[in-house]
């Protein structure tokens, strides 16, 4: 049920800047369509104010310059978080190289201490 809900409003969002984009393109390009939809004569027309090029060239250097920034807010986080990410790593391999040693010892260990096994059996017709 919360998933659908999610949905619901990510589609919405979706919509509304579809709608958003769409209104400032067709404000900013007068152009006029021959055949337009026909609007009820009950509802009111709203006029959207048309932009002008200055307008809409500082819309797009606003999303520009909005987009650096984040970017570079990214980049500081991630700048400020690599030397833990590689502490984390170089911890992992101290400890990757602790426990092959371990396992190593164990083995060298187990092999000194085993019972002598009882003698090999020969098998016919193997010559090793």
């Amino acid at each position: 049920m919360m998933r659908r809900q999610n949905q619901d409003q990510q589609s919405r969002v979706f919509d509304e800047l579809s709608a958003l984009v769409f209104n400032l393109l067709r404000s900013s390009t007068p152009i006029s369509f021959s055949e337009q939809i026909p609007i009820p004569t009950t509802s009111v027309r709203r006029r959207l104010p048309e932009i002008t090029p200055a307008g809409f060239a500082s819309l797009l250097l606003g999303m520009s310059l909005s987009l650096m920034l984040c970017g570079s807010v990214t980049f500081f986080i991630g700048f400020l978080l690599m030397p833990w990410v590689l502490g984390l790593v170089m911890v992992f391999y101290v400890a990757g190289i602790v426990s092959a040693i371990s396992m190593v010892g164990r083995s060298l260990l187990c092999y000194a201490t085993a019972p002598p096994s009882s003698p090999r059996k020969e098998f016919p017709g193997r010559d090793w």
